[in-house]
């Protein structure tokens, strides 16, 4: 079974379900990997999603990746993706799958530039940063290109445009 634990800190609003914006993010990023089966594992699999300000995400990028600024997404993966088909025929215990971190400003600020909402940029977010906790990232153009698709066809469940229609940069 999935679930989301969501802190919503300050400055986020209050006045939007974050919680259910993010599982429904992370949901909508794993139906499109072959690790779909995990949201239906018989342990509690479990993602983390801190949803809080530019000097919180400057401060652990600093710490855990040596870039003082901030950026807009952090995930801190707990798992190696090749055991990913061991976690899911346990039948005991919670699996944290990681951490996902956003911050607030940088969030805002993007979403300004690309003329989309707050809360359809955070859910870009979480979806990629669902992606790198089940192993995907872009240090090249292949590996993008398909984490990319991916991403769009995550977003398009959520009624969410392809963030890439008009290839600017967007998530590290």
């Amino acid at each position: 079974m999935l679930h989301v634990e969501t802190a919503a800190l300050p400055p986020w609003p209050g006045t939007r379900d974050w919680a259910a914006l993010a599982q429904g993010a992370v949901a909508a990023a794993l139906t499109h990997t072959p690790h779909a089966p995990l949201a239906d594992a018989a342990p509690l699999v479990e993602i983390s999603i801190r949803l809080t300000d530019d000097a919180e995400v400057q401060a652990l990028n600093r710490d855990y990746r040596g870039m003082d600024k901030p950026t807009n997404v952090l995930s801190f993966p707990q798992y190696d993706p090749d055991d990913f088909v061991m976690l899911a025929d346990t039948d005991d215990g919670e699996l944290l799958l990681g951490d996902i971190v956003l911050a607030h400003e940088t969030c805002t600020h993007e979403a300004g530039e690309r003329g989309i909402s707050v809360a359809d940029h955070a859910a870009h977010l979480i979806v990629h940063g669902t992606l790198h906790l089940l192993g995907y990232d872009h240090r090249d153009d292949a590996r993008g290109d398909a984490m990319e698709a991916l991403e769009t066809k995550a977003l398009a469940t959520l009624g969410i445009a392809d963030p890439y229609a008009d290839h600017q940069a967007l998530p590290d």
